[in-house]
Formats: C-alpha cells, sequence, structure tokens
C-alpha cells in the first residue's frame, strides 16, 4: 500500500503530470501539443514523459505518446478520485443532514447537483429555489415528513391554476399540523378537491423530505431542531430512479386522503 500511495502522491503533487496523463489516456499527443494544452516547458514535459515511461505509462508513437494500457487504468483511477473528492468538498459543509440512513444512491451520483445553503441576506434561500422549481414543472411528486405553509401554496397556486399534476405522500404528522391551523387547512383542501391532485397520509413517519419536479430531484435537508440548512437538486438518472422507487414505496404504504377526511 505505502508504494501505491507514493505513485499517488508522485502524480498528485504535478498538475502537469496529471494533464499530461489525462490527455495521453484519450489518444496521441505530440510534444508540441502537450505544450500547448499544459504551458509546461520541453525541459519539464521530457522529464514528465521520462518518468512516465519509466513507469510503463507511456509508450513514445508516430512522433508523440500515447498511453499504456495501465497508463489508461492510472489516469482513468486518479480522475475518478478526484472527482470523488470534490464531490465530499461539496458536501463536507451538509454531511450531517444528509439522510444517509434514507437514501441507498452512491453519493458519487450527486457530483454534478446543486447545493443551496442559507445566508445571512437569504436565510431561506433552499426554500426559494424550490418553490423556483415547483412554478415551472408540470409533474411533481413529493415524499416527505413536512409540507410547510409556502410548499402548499405553490403546489395548490400551480394545481388551481395550470393543472400541474400533483402526488404526494406525507406522514400523519405534517398533514394535521396544516389541519390544525384554519387558514392552511383551506389551502389543503382546495388542493385536495383539484383533478390532477392526489394525496396520501403515512402513519409511519418519512424520514426524509424529497421532491421530484419534473426530471429533477431536490432533496430539503434539516437539523435535529427542524432548521433548514441546505436543499440539493440533481438530474442523475440513478437519483431520480432512486426517488421514483422510493416515493412507490411510500405510496403504497400509505392510505388516500380527501378533501372531506378534513376536520371544519
Amino acid at each position: 500500500m505505502e508504494s501505491a500511495l507514493e505513485e499517488i502522491e508522485f502524480l498528485a503533487l504535478s498538475p502537469n503530470r496529471v494533464t499530461v496523463l489525462s490527455a495521453l489516456a484519450t489518444g496521441h499527443h505530440t510534444r508540441s501539443e502537450l505544450a500547448d494544452r499544459t504551458g509546461a516547458s520541453q525541459a519539464t514535459l521530457g522529464r514528465i514523459l521520462a518518468d512516465f515511461e519509466d513507469r510503463a505509462w507511456v509508450r513514445r508513437r508516430d512522433g508523440g505518446y500515447v498511453a499504456t494500457a495501465t497508463g489508461r487504468l492510472v489516469a482513468d483511477g486518479f480522475e475518478e478520485l478526484v472527482g470523488i473528492v470534490e464531490t465530499e468538498q461539496d458536501l463536507r459543509g451538509i454531511v450531517d443532514y444528509l439522510p444517509t440512513a434514507a437514501i441507498d444512491f452512491d453519493l458519487r451520483e450527486l457530483a454534478d447537483a446543486t447545493i443551496t445553503t442559507p445566508t445571512q441576506t437569504r436565510p431561506n434561500a433552499p426554500l426559494q429555489r424550490l418553490l423556483g422549481m415547483l412554478a415551472d414543472a408540470d409533474t411533481v411528486s413529493a415524499f416527505s415528513h413536512t409540507f410547510n405553509d409556502q410548499s402548499l401554496g405553490a403546489v395548490q397556486e400551480q394545481v388551481v391554476e395550470r393543472g400541474q399534476s400533483f402526488r404526494g405522500v406525507f406522514s400523519r404528522t405534517a398533514i394535521e399540523a396544516l389541519a390544525d391551523d384554519p387558514r392552511l387547512r383551506d389551502h389543503l383542501r382546495t388542493l385536495l378537491s383539484a383533478d390532477s391532485a392526489t394525496v396520501r397520509i403515512r402513519d409511519e413517519r418519512i424520514p426524509l423530505a424529497a421532491m421530484v419536479t419534473d426530471d429533477t430531484v431536490f432533496l430539503l435537508l434539516r437539523d435535529t431542531d427542524g432548521i433548514l440548512r441546505a436543499g440539493i437538486d440533481t438530474d442523475a438518472a440513478a437519483v431520480r430512479a432512486w426517488a421514483d422507487e422510493t416515493f412507490e414505496h411510500y405510496w403504497a404504504t400509505a392510505t388516500p386522503l380527501a378533501a372531506s377526511d378534513l376536520e371544519s
């Protein structure tokens, strides 16, 4: 293992080495082409290429260089490692709020996700991003332990005014909290009366808050005190597949809710 770590360190200590190996892993390049890519001097490139030849990562061919099979293996593995670390850096500040026990997709699927966190000037930034997505969506599905005032209002407006298709399954406590407030109960009753909206409730708590707006999955992350800490949205296919499967599981284990079920 120590030897492997030394090789990783050798590559990682020089961005030029990484760039050269990645370029050669894609195909044949001359030294001039590599110089254009890296901005490195010919002397520096000569040392890099000689080091790579010593490791059998590259070979000379047709006046230039190309990666060997093992060179491509190292390049691909290093690129994957860099991607993992970059994703970890993005998630580092919010990892304590990720519902990792309730998600079973690889966190690498969040590499291209948009992470929205509250700021001093925009403390509600994650929710505002979600509301913007709800306003543009034609179809929405939700599974959540909460259904707050603003989300309910946004969904109700889009369902009633645009015929947005909405299916939601919520923890019973979330619906009871809305029903206890006369104004929110009226909004919920209006939503339930719409032809394009269907809601179910689940006695067992749903351990996360997620919405799928068209092809985008949005996760609202809260701390143990219920304070909103971040929002993550992504259109990664694996995350969408997880969201669809999870929604259908909760949907199948929930009870339909009708407007007539709400107490006045």
